[in-house]
């Protein structure tokens, strides 16, 4: 239901710091109606161009605070709202070439009333 706004048509871009390209990143919302503790975000697994992106090498931001994937784990004093913005960054020096790029997001996370994990997925092309 929510898998169209999974991916936000805004915020792909590399990211420079000190005037050297240290990575890219996007935007992504819950695909879910409520929000979340960053602890109930069990995964987020992004594909660029068909290949993983290693969990290791990914940041999650929310609101002010950036977290990796394994702090998030334990992370309940920040939560993730319906409608926010979130910024998944990929530590990857040089971050991708200029053009279009197949994107595939999942997130999946454990909410209130589900006796199962809820998935949000979305592929879509878009570029740099």
């Amino acid at each position: 239901m929510f898998e169209p706004y999974v991916i936000c048509d805004d915020g792909f871009e590399n990211v420079e710091k000190e005037g050297k390209i240290i990575g890219f990143q996007l935007k992504t919302r819950i695909a879910y109606y409520r929000g979340v503790p960053l602890s109930m975000v069990d995964d987020i697994e992004l594909h660029v161009d068909d290949i993983p992106v290693e969990r290791e090498k990914i940041r999650f931001t929310v609101g002010n605070e950036t977290f990796t994937l394994k702090e998030m784990e334990t992370v309940t004093s920040t939560k993730w709202e319906f409608g926010q913005k979130a910024t998944i960054f990929v530590d990857q020096t040089g971050g991708l070439k200029r053009g279009e790029h197949k994107v595939s997001l999942r997130q999946v996370t454990r909410v209130a009333y589900y006796p199962f994990p809820l998935e949000g997925r979305r592929t879509r092309m878009m570029t740099i």
